[in-house]
């Protein structure tokens, strides 16, 4: 037997055993397999290019409290070359996905166009990369990183000009995302986060949060062009942020409250909450309400740093409330994050698959078993099975899953991203 065929047998040997480990506590391993690889995970696009965008700029402008942090070599540093580390990554990451972009990503042939009159033509080498490789893309105003931005305040902003430039922004927006979901028979997921807020105590933390419903209404009474079958608006709150650590226009509060009046999606980031606290119990009380949620996977560190998604124990615990609620088809998954640090091929494929593990670590947990250990009272065994689950054979599964994906199982994927770093990032200049 040759030493590929023999790994082959000792490897399909391992999921056996795991199988029939998972299968007598009353899973179906079949199932969380398949349901683990269907499941959509948008990724995002600004991991790749250190959050530059493609914009044609005059001058410098603050970044509203985005920064990615590094210097290391192989930045993408146009469209193509953003294309090109993605599909890396869509390979050596199983799974369904989309790509989310954002509004400074247009690509504008090098002429400066402003961002409230962005159109589908600016996007239209993006639709069509992704008509060709079969995949959704999703949508994000960029509210950030601008000149009119440069003073911590957008749709909030006490200047009628300039709340009416960003409307027309968010419009533009909407227009676009609807002409994507369209050109790809797939409904897009337009996500409106802004910096608006102030480094220190302000005196009035009411009338910026007046004058932010009011854009916002205006931006989505917008009907020209705009097709809520194929756009799908979502807002994100934000606990704090550089520039923004007393106060923040757009808090979580703020935005659970707008999203359920407006009937739109509310937008849970891991990371825009407080430092030790995390949004799995979020997403029971929420969804009591709101019609689903679009979930930002992201790491925080201090503050919100964005480091790169790893499978910790607030990652899982995320994935088993959508799996004990049964309430996956609810919400949308995208990462965020972005780490200039490291290999940023192996930062995307890190915390794509740490995603993808989680929910089917989520999926081949004895769920019914565990619901009926509570119901009858028996709170200490379910709480024992909870940690034996903790110990389970994911690895084998996961491993089986990625070969059935046509992607690298277990580490195999990182002699990959290094063949790729050699060949293509390192003759970046």
């Amino acid at each position: 037997m040759t030493k590929q065929k023999k790994l082959g047998a000792n490897a399909s040997m391992e999921f056996a055993a795991a199988a029939r480990h998972f299968e007598a506590l009353g899973v179906d391993v079949e199932r969380a397999i398949a349901t683990a690889l269907r499941t959509p995970l948008s990724l995002h696009c600004w991991q790749a290019d250190d959050v530059g965008g493609f914009e044609v700029r005059e001058g410098a402008v603050d970044g509203g409290g985005i920064l990615a942090t590094g210097s290391y070599p192989g930045r993408a540093r146009n469209g193509d070359e953003l294309r090109q580390d993605l599909e890396e990554v869509l390979r050596l990451a199983p799974g369904v996905h989309r790509v989310n972009l954002h509004a400074s990503y247009a690509e504008t042939d090098g002429r400066r166009v402003e961002r409230d009159v962005l159109a589908p033509e600016h996007f239209r080498r993006w639709i069509a990369w992704a008509k060709a490789r079969n995949i959704g893309l999703d949508f994000n105003t960029t509210f950030f990183a601008h000149p009119l931005a440069n003073d911590g305040m957008t749709l909030s902003h006490p200047d009628r000009k300039i709340r009416d430039f960003w409307v027309r922004h968010g419009i533009a927006c909407r227009r676009i995302a609807t002409a994507m979901g369209r050109a790809l028979r797939s409904p897009v997921t337009l996500n409106h986060w802004l910096p608006d807020g102030r480094k220190d105590s302000p005196a009035d933390r009411w009338s910026p949060r007046r004058r932010l419903v009011e854009s916002l209404d205006r931006m989505l009474a917008a009907s020209d062009g705009v097709d809520p079958r194929w756009c799908r608006d979502a807002v994100e709150g934000k606990l704090f942020g550089i520039g923004s650590e007393d106060y923040v226009v757009g808090s979580n509060e703020f935005y659970a409250a707008y999203a359920l009046t407006r009937k739109i999606r509310l937008c849970l980031d891991m990371g825009h909450f407080h430092p030790t606290e995390t949004i799995a119990d979020k997403i029971s009380a929420l969804l009591q309400f709101h019609e689903g949620l679009l979930l930002h996977v992201s790491r925080p560190i201090r503050w919100d740093s964005d480091h790169v998604v790893i499978l910790n124990d607030d990652l899982r615990a995320v994935f088993q409330e959508l799996i004990r609620g049964n309430a996956l088809a609810r919400v949308n998954l995208a990462t965020d994050y972005f780490d200039a640090s490291i290999n940023r091929i192996m930062a995307y494929v890190i915390g794509a698959r740490a995603v993808r593990k989680a929910l089917l670590a989520a999926l081949l947990e004895p769920v019914e078993r565990l619901r009926d250990l509570e119901a009858s009272g028996r709170h200490g065994e379910k709480l024992a099975w909870m940690e034996e689950s903790r110990s389970a054979p994911l690895g084998a599964v996961w491993d089986e899953l990625c070969r059935r994906a046509g992607s690298p199982p277990g580490a195999e994927w990182i002699a990959a991203a290094n063949e790729y770093e050699r060949a293509v990032l390192a003759q970046r200049r």
